[in-house]
């Protein structure tokens, strides 16, 4: 990858060498002998809290965003070096040795891989002026459980149920001489009735009367989250307003 075009890279979607996401690309940084890009920052983690180096060597800018060389979980373990605006020479060494790239040839020494917009730009008189830019996302985590648990209680219940019984009572009637059914006879004698009667009877049968089930709603709402970001201004020296003054950016 060159200069030309190169500042499309920051803010895009960084992707590994299977085509995973990774993150987005927060920062570039560029050699301070060559000029040329070699490094970007790549922000990982909740939020994109974590900003790892990532080297650009075998790099594709494509239509969804920066394909990397490295795995996934290669640029998740890289070394957590401090994204500050420059590189150590000792932690772009930690860098190579991670990557397995070797050392960059130089005539007096190790270049320096620069942050864009305070190092060196290359030798077309520009520079990337970069910035952070808060972006928030949602977790679904727990937040509760509800369970349905079935018992037994007893209570009173009354049920009216009609009865019935047999009661005596004597009944009388004059008998005539000429009634058939009076035969007159002297002696002992003795009848029997059976009473009757209607007693409750309890039984108890299991019904189904009602199904008790869960479903859950989601609700949809907003929350504000915030922190803060920040961004490059570019300075420019040696040209003046008309004033006497340096103009900002």
């Amino acid at each position: 990858m060159t200069m030309q075009g190169i500042e499309q890279v920051v803010g895009e979607t960084a992707y590994d060498a299977a085509g995973d996401k990774v993150g987005s690309v927060g920062n570039l940084y560029t050699s301070d002998t060559t000029g040329q890009p070699e490094w970007v920052t790549v922000n990982t983690g909740l939020f994109g809290g974590k900003q790892t180096f990532v080297p650009l060597a075998g790099a594709n800018l494509e239509g969804d965003g920066l394909h990397l060389a490295p795995s996934k979980s290669k640029i998740k373990d890289a070394p957590r070096i401090d994204a500050d605006g420059r590189l150590s020479e000792q932690d772009a060494y930690k860098l190579y040795q991670y990557y397995g790239m070797g050392l960059p040839q130089t005539t007096g020494k190790q270049g320096k891989p620069g942050k864009s917009g305070q190092g060196r730009s290359g030798g077309d008189g520009s520079m990337v002026r970069s910035e952070e830019r808060l972006r928030a996302g949602t977790e679904t985590v727990e937040s509760g459980r509800v369970s349905l648990r079935k018992y037994v209680v007893t209570e009173e219940q009354q049920v009216t149920v009609p009865v019935s019984h047999e009661e005596v009572h004597v009944v009388r009637e004059p008998v005539g001489d000429g009634d058939p059914r009076g035969t007159a006879k002297i002696g002992d004698e003795e009848r029997e009735v059976v009473l009757h009667e209607e007693r409750p009877v309890v039984a108890k049968e299991t019904v189904p009367v009602e199904r008790v089930g869960l479903e859950t709603e989601t609700v949809r709402g907003e929350e504000q989250v915030s922190d803060t970001v920040r961004k490059e201004h570019v300075e420019v020296q040696g040209l003046d307003d008309g004033a006497g003054k340096r103009r900002k950016h």
